[in-house]
């Protein structure tokens, strides 16, 4: 192509930037020169689908597809690129700026790998980079792999956690994910065993806060529980960095009465005979097995925000809960983007929310600013991203709490036994 960088036969090159024009994008001519030297090229919107059909494509690891607001109006185009991308296996970062949310996760919908805000922060294209070279996640242990919880056979069941957001945006998927890992990390020696299940079968984004992929194993065991096993359960989850097991909602959207309260119930009994801790994400929505997971929760969070739709929610689902008698006092509620504690008035509202509703406000984590969607988009828990965002801080203290008060009630249970 007319616009590929000409490279020397000792340079191959192995990945190329796309966009409207590459001079907009002056960080990413620097970043990507740091990362590969000179073997990397250039290509415009049209004459990447061009390229894509010639043999040197094959030997691309990668693109980085630059964009910005004026580029609006290419959304098929870029589409069309990452198909064809996907079609060659060659892996997709987004480079994007000032673009709406909604047309990103579009684009990250139809297959793109990573996504690095633009101007790049420091070092992020390389750990981008780093990613799409990296290899597959593993699929978890079958069975015979895993050795039983306890000493006991596995007799004693694993603690089940519940997060339920009763607003969207409460931030239920960032406390189940960064809670099922700092639980996961606890302590350096011996640490639990921890998976976490997203069970949003719509618009679960448990594989998206990890960046893992959704796989079509998932809908072939959640429709056929019956006949699942040790091993069908264990092949059914992916990993994360070797400590957490994950199972990540289904690849397509699907009805949520998809599965009844028995496939719910034999999927959390097989999760907790392996795992110490057993995170649930919930879908937002009331469903048919909702009442499983409430009684079956060690403990069940409530996630709400200090506005009008979250105290009207609250009001909707303890009227609900209570004329069919059951424990809405089981629910622990966690105010998200609390008031910071200087701040009198904001706490004076808090106080006034729990009385109005007759509720407890059990946690309140602070607002983790603009490093919580980051952390998300780049499939990191915070404590990878921004260890010292006061959010992490606070989850860290509560599985730290959650982690200790299992060990009190096993050593309870051992003296008793």
């Amino acid at each position: 192509m007319s616009s590929i960088m000409p490279q020397p036969e000792t340079n191959p090159i192995v990945a190329c930037t796309v966009s409207r024009d590459v001079q907009n994008f002056d960080l990413l001519i620097e970043d990507m020169e740091m990362a590969l030297g000179e073997n990397w090229g250039d290509l415009g919107f049209a004459e990447a689908l061009a390229f894509f059909a010639q043999p040197d494509a094959d030997k691309l690891e990668f693109i980085a597809l630059a964009m910005d607001d004026s580029d609006e109006d290419n959304l098929v185009l870029m589409g069309e690129i990452i198909t064809r991308a996907k079609a060659k296996d060659i892996k997709i970062i987004l480079i994007a700026e000032d673009v709406t949310p909604a047309w990103l996760h579009q684009l990250l919908r139809q297959g793109a790998d990573e996504f690095v805000p633009y101007p790049l922060p420091e070092n992020e294209l390389q750990a981008a980079i780093d990613r799409v070279r990296a290899p597959a996640p593993q699929m978890a242990p079958t069975e015979a792999q895993v050795k039983p919880l306890n000493s006991n056979g596995g007799s004693k069941e694993g603690a089940l956690i519940v997060v339920h957001g009763l607003a969207g945006g409460t931030g239920s998927t960032t406390l189940a994910v960064n809670l099922a890992w700092e639980l996961a990390t606890v302590t350096k020696e011996d640490p639990p065993k921890v998976c976490i299940l997203d069970l949003d079968l719509q618009f679960g984004s448990v594989a998206t806060f990890l960046d893992l992929p959704r796989r079509e194993l998932v809908l072939e065991m959640l429709s056929e529980t019956a006949n699942m096993d040790d091993e069908v359960f264990g092949h059914a989850l992916l990993g994360y960095e070797d400590k957490l097991q994950v199972l990540t909602a289904p690849f397509d959207l699907l009805p949520l009465d998809l599965i009844t309260s028995e496939d719910v119930n034999r999927v959390i009994e097989i999760a907790r005979r392996h795992f110490d801790y057993v995170v649930v994400d919930m879908p937002s929505t009331l469903v048919q097995w909702s009442e499983t997971l409430l009684h079956a929760a060690h403990v069940y969070f409530a996630t709400l925000e200090l506005d009008m739709r979250s105290a009207q929610n609250v009001l909707r689902l303890k009227r609900a809960l209570q004329s069919e008698e059951l424990p809405f006092e089981k629910l622990r509620f966690a105010l998200n983007r609390a008031p910071k504690f200087t701040d009198l008035n904001g706490k004076s509202r808090v106080k006034r929310l729990a009385e109005s509703l007759g509720i407890s406000i059990d946690l309140q984590l602070p607002d983790g600013g603009k490093q919580v969607a980051q952390g998300a988009d780049h499939g990191l828990p915070l404590a990878l991203s921004a260890a010292k965002n006061p959010l992490r801080k606070e989850i860290a203290k509560l599985a730290a709490s959650l982690h200790q008060l299992g060990q009190d009630a096993d050593k309870s249970d051992a003296k008793a036994a």
